[in-house]
């Protein structure tokens, strides 16, 4: 375990347990609502914003966090104010993010230091800086969740229901599209963009095969993301394979034995009392 001896690692071990807690609260929001669609697109959008970083020669993140906030909540507005189909805004607001980002980094001059990390993750480059930033973020989405977790379980599964009981479904909607945006920014380094929505999916869906409790698929997902947000960082060490791409596997891997096991269980079940 000499690894652990190093900075970098120990920093990555750390990351890796807040940034699945962000996606582990954030994504049973993302996969109840359905929102999975949508934070594909706020996911993509953000890459204009990094690529506006590098030819401005400043930090990427702010400007990633400014396009995934506008693409949050331009989705909504285009279908409000122009009638725009909700598909159909979030194609074009991923597609102007995309081409944005890549008309950005072809005018910058010289070489874009770190894109392969932004794109496919790379945890193990994540600072001391970038953790502060995720421990806060962290604790603000717990306190949130702890204070409103009635109003984000009511809205969540029943928005009109929710209406009816006084909840601010609105308020609740705005919050929860705004922190999706910042835990869809702060998990660039992790697992990159092109594999974020794994970690916003994955462990949500994989615990939701046992059980349909809110609260339970959160400790889950928060469980079992940091389990394979693990596994993926000594894999990617000892094999030498990308940190984002091994963690993916990892949490594809549980989902499909998962469902395995219960569709063995079930048929075994139903083998038993046919006989």
């Amino acid at each position: 375990m000499e690894i652990l001896q190093y900075t970098f690692f120990r920093n990555a071990l750390a990351g890796s347990l807040l940034i699945a807690v962000a996606c582990g609260i954030a994504g049973t929001y993302v996969v109840s609502r359905r929102l999975v669609f949508i934070s594909g697109g706020i996911t993509h959008a953000s890459f204009g914003g990094l690529g506006l970083g590098f030819y401005l020669n400043v930090n990427p993140f702010p400007t990633a966090l400014g396009f995934a906030l506008l693409s949050a909540f331009g989705v909504g507005w285009m279908n409000k104010s122009y009638r725009v189909r909700e598909d159909s805004a979030i194609a074009a607001i991923w597609s102007l993010g995309m081409a944005v980002g890549a008309i950005c980094i072809g005018m910058t001059k010289g070489y874009t230091p770190n894109l392969s990390s932004y794109l496919f993750g790379n945890i193990l480059t994540i600072t001391r800086s970038d953790l502060v930033w995720a421990a806060i973020f962290a604790l603000v989405l717990c306190l949130f969740f702890i204070v409103m977790h009635r109003e984000i379980i009511y809205t969540a599964f029943d928005r009109d229901f929710a209406s009816t009981q006084g909840i601010p479904v609105k308020f609740v909607e705005y919050l929860m599209t705004a922190f999706i945006a910042v835990t869809i920014v702060l998990s660039i380094r992790l697992a990159g963009i092109m594999l974020l929505m794994s970690l916003l999916t994955v462990p949500q869906m994989t615990v939701n095969l046992f059980t349909p409790d809110f609260r339970r698929i959160v400790w889950g997902s928060i469980l079992l993301g940091f389990l394979a947000c693990l596994t993926g960082l000594f894999s990617s060490y000892f094999l030498q394979i990308p940190t984002g791409a091994s963690i993916t596997v990892v949490l594809l891997f549980c989902f499909l034995s998962a469902k395995g096991i219960l569709f063995f269980l079930k048929k075994r079940g139903g083998d038993k009392i046919t006989g």
